[in-house]
């Protein structure tokens, strides 16, 4: 079974992580699958918007932490690859969001232009929490969205909040009624769509410059603390810990 799955309707792309066992966590290879549907996504004039959904009704619990049990690959982290490939996507890009959106579920809503939450979501950044550090840019970004002192309380203590409490601090465009987060993120893909593409990649372009090097330097910044931390007898405890309670 494909680890992320694609429907393309009217110029809309479906991209949806598809791991709902595991509540759609997300491994390397399912890193690599999102990232490569988006570079196809924006290279095909036929795709007008994508929306980011997930299966099982949960948009996704973050990263597989057995991924980060494992000795460090070389080269980029996918999971960095794939953020990366979320803040440089040239069309409008939707996510829809129930369930459960916990570390990077959370943060990619930031590279996100539009989001719906159901109300009853719970989202989380518990970076702090498994001795890690914030990744994404949400150390720039989500000052920027909520303010300093939510942003604070939200990464320094991996508070969780509910889709209508994002709402109400700007993380996601609105909340609506659980289980219909997908129906208003396509009832919006479908409006893009319908406008001159040209002229909406044009205004996404410009409204992305300012922070532009910016994100790109948070990114790096982030990412150099977040292998550090990954390795950390702090965050292999904090990992260990996770698993052990899991299998109880």
């Amino acid at each position: 079974m494909s680890t992320v799955t694609q429907a393309l309707e009217a110029g809309i792309l479906t991209v949806t992580m598809n791991r709902p066992e595991l509540r759609n966590a997300l491994d390397a290879a399912t890193y690599r699958a999102l990232s490569a549907a988006l570079a196809a996504a924006d290279a095909d004039a036929g795709v007008r918007a994508v929306v980011l959904a997930g299966a099982g009704g949960h948009f996704t619990a973050g990263n597989d932490l057995r991924d980060f049990q494992a000795p460090a690959a070389a080269g980029e982290p996918p999971g960095i690859t794939f953020l990366k490939s979320l803040a440089e996507f040239g069309k409008p890009l939707l996510a829809a969001v129930e369930g459960v959106a916990v570390g990077i579920g959370t943060t990619l809503l930031l590279h996100c232009d539009l989001a719906f939450a159901g109300r009853g979501a719970r989202l989380r950044m518990p970076f702090v929490n498994l001795g890690l550090c914030p990744e994404g840019a949400s150390t720039l970004l989500l000052p920027q969205t909520v303010g300093a002192k939510r942003a604070s309380e939200w990464l320094m203590l991996g508070r969780e909040i509910s889709g209508a409490e994002a709402a109400e601090a700007g993380l996601v465009t609105a909340a609506v009624d659980d289980g219909g987060a997908l129906r208003r993120a396509m009832e919006t893909a479908r409006e893009l769509a319908a406008l001159p593409p040209e002229s909406v990649r044009v205004t996404k372009a410009l409204l992305r410059r300012p922070e532009r090097e910016a994100v790109l330097a948070t990114f790096a910044a982030e990412i150099e603390e977040f292998q550090r931390r990954r390795i950390s007898p702090e965050a292999q405890a904090a990992f260990a810990a996770f698993f052990a309670k899991r299998a109880r």
